[in-house]
């Protein structure tokens, strides 16, 4: 007589993947940036105008690319100069172009400004803020950056950083 293996086995890896599932949810609350897998290339093509522009989100008004993705600033940033190099620069994408950016309606163009970085390409600047995007972030809309580490936030029509949760 054949006895069945299936239902044990199965209860076993059940009882595993819930465990598994467990540990997953737990962890630290404070949000860190995932390891990029590659090198993320440059968030605009070359020759393209970059247009910089106010869309709503779950935080209220904040800056967006010509394409509606989330722009951030990094607290560490100070007088207007990017501190973002190597590692950062790879998961944190400056807002870079060739042309002058252009300001949407209800943005302050006074408060825009452009900083050179070592590379040469020429950074966005808003309200003192060097600007960038967070390469987790997969589309228009998404704010997945928005507070990872505690040092990076998205910018309001004023230029000041918003440090809301979108997560509540």
């Amino acid at each position: 007589m054949r006895q069945s293996v299936g239902r044990p086995v199965s209860s076993v890896l059940c009882g595993a993947l819930l465990a598994a599932g467990a540990v997953g949810c737990s962890g630290p609350s404070e949000r860190t940036a995932p390891k990029p897998s590659a090198p993320a290339a440059s968030a605009n093509a070359a020759a393209a105008p970059t247009g910089v522009q106010l869309a709503d989100s779950a935080i209220g008004s904040i800056l967006v690319d010509q394409s509606g993705r989330s722009l951030y600033a990094f607290t560490a940033d100070k007088g207007g100069a990017s501190s973002c190099t190597g590692a950062c620069i790879a998961t944190w994408p400056a807002l870079t172009s060739e042309k002058a950016v252009t300001l949407g309606s209800g943005l302050q163009a006074s408060l825009l400004t452009t900083v050179s970085r070592g590379e040469g390409a020429s950074q966005a600047v808003y309200g003192g803020w060097p600007l960038y995007y967070y390469a987790g972030d997969l589309g228009p809309g998404d704010l997945d950056g928005q507070g990872v580490d505690g040092t990076w936030f998205a910018i309001g029509r004023d230029g000041k950083l918003i440090k809301d949760d979108p997560a509540g």
